[in-house]
């Protein structure tokens, strides 16, 4: 009788050493799993803001090189206006208003407000004289404003939590 009761406690620890064994593997894998999901979810939040910054820069250089060309356009308008002229000139300025939309869809609305402010000035000095003073005068505020601005916004950290 007693050997067959040490069996029967032998099996019992053996069954409840299984049991706990398993149950703590169990809560090891949900653990490390868990630990592996959210790591590879901050991966990824790091790879999209990574690649919404590359797009910002690249979309920043595109606009300020074509805002460059139109300042190029409007100094040449008295010396070079013809139809060649205004063909590039139109080309110029459609191309900046489609910078500044793409402004509008990857940046806060403050940089886009500066943004647009900077283009409709552009737009004036290519198509018309200015009121008073220079064309670099007229575009000054607009354009340092703008700098300034994408400057600050460049510097801060990307909320991704809406994209």
């Amino acid at each position: 009788m007693k050997c067959g009761m040490t069996q029967v406690w032998l099996a019992v620890l053996s069954l409840v050493g299984v049991v706990l064994g398993g149950g703590l593997s169990y809560l090891v894998q949900t653990t490390v799993q868990r630990r592996n999901e959210r790591s590879e979810r901050r991966r990824l939040v790091a790879e999209r803001g990574d690649k919404r910054r590359e797009e910002q820069l690249d979309l920043l250089r595109q606009f300020i090189r074509v805002a460059q060309q139109a300042e190029r356009a409007a100094e040449d308008r008295l010396k070079k206006k013809g139809p060649a002229w205004k063909a590039k000139a139109l080309d110029v300025v459609d191309e900046l208003w489609v910078c500044e939309r793409m402004i509008h869809v990857l940046f806060a609305p403050s940089l886009h407000s500066l943004a647009r402010a900077y283009v409709k000035a552009l737009d004036h000095v290519v198509w018309q004289e200015t009121d008073d003073g220079s064309l670099w005068d007229y575009l000054r505020g607009p354009k340092v404003a703008f700098l300034d601005a994408a400057r600050d916004e460049l510097s801060r950290p990307l909320d991704l939590k809406g994209s």
